[in-house]
């Protein structure tokens, strides 16, 4: 039917991200700093090649995510939706609260430190505010 009503869950960021009304919201964004961590699960993805397409300052989409080992696991994404990891179990309590209860969550790669074969990423989480 075409005229059926449909459940979706996107944000409103995403649905005006690539619409003139988006332009129009960009100003009224800020994004409040809440905490510094770093992405946890790095060493377990299945494509490896996601770490080396990523670089400081890039924007990350935090998804909360349905987990057997965590409850409250919330998944790190790049921008175009690859898996980078998780917001650390330590830290993740909070923000998972602030994301059930319909806040808006984001990321920032603040930096990358390679050691060996290991890359520790440390990022920036923000509140998206209107």
């Amino acid at each position: 039917m075409a005229n059926e009503l449909t459940k979706t869950e996107q944000n409103l960021v995403s649905v005006v991200k690539d619409h003139e009304l988006g332009e129009v919201l960009k100003p009224l964004i800020r994004e409040i700093h809440l905490f510094d961590s770093y992405v946890a699960g790095t060493t377990h993805l299945p494509d490896q090649t996601v770490l080396d397409a990523i670089k400081v300052g890039d924007r990350l989409t935090l998804r909360r995510e349905v987990n057997k080992f965590d409850d409250n696991a919330i998944l790190m994404l790049t921008e175009d939706a690859r898996k980078l990891g998780y917001v650390p179990e330590k830290d993740n309590l909070i923000f998972a609260r602030l994301m059930d209860a319909g806040k808006l969550l984001g990321a920032r790669i603040s930096t990358i430190t390679v050691r060996g074969t290991f890359r520790q990423i440390g990022v920036g989480i923000y509140l998206v505010d209107f």
